[in-house]
């Protein structure tokens, strides 16, 4: 993916330089023609294209802020309720990702979101500890968390 990116900024620059275009517009022409071009040659590459990874990781950004707006409102609603009728508990999620990366992005992920915060990893890093905001509702936050976070992440890190 690395290396795709940086064929493609070069071929910009090289556009550039042949257009004698040095602004932000000839700039954003060159790494057009740039991507068409290595569309049309992406079968050449071993690994795969990389505008799929790039789009992944601005679908894991919206679902961030997303979630970050969604589990705020959350929050407030029931702070400002005349009696808390919450059950905080601890609850055990095992995940589906592997590597360290993975795990990591999710926990700080996780740790963003109002509502949930990661206490502990286990030893074989498939059990996380996770301190719930509701506890009668943790299924539906298990069932939350993999449908959307844990598809993101592994949409972004996997190939």
């Amino acid at each position: 993916m690395a290396f795709q990116l940086l064929l493609n900024l070069a071929i910009a620059f090289v556009w550039m330089l042949l257009m004698r275009d040095m602004t932000v517009s000839g700039f954003l022409v060159g790494f057009l023609i740039g991507l068409l071009l290595m569309t049309l040659m992406r079968r050449f590459f071993p690994t795969p294209f990389y505008p799929r990874k790039v789009w992944a990781c601005l679908k894991l950004l919206g679902l961030l802020l997303k979630e970050l707006v969604v589990s705020s409102f959350a929050v407030i609603r029931q702070i400002l309720k005349p009696k808390l009728a919450l059950t905080p508990g601890v609850f055990a999620y095992e995940t589906e990702l592997k590597s360290g990366w993975e795990l990591t992005l999710l926990c700080g992920l996780m740790n963003l979101t109002p509502g949930t915060l990661l206490l502990e990893v286990s030893e074989d890093e498939k059990t996380l500890y996770v301190h719930a905001m509701d506890i009668e509702e943790a299924h539906g936050v298990e069932q939350h968390i993999r449908n959307t976070f844990e598809k993101a992440i592994m949409e972004v890190t996997r190939s």
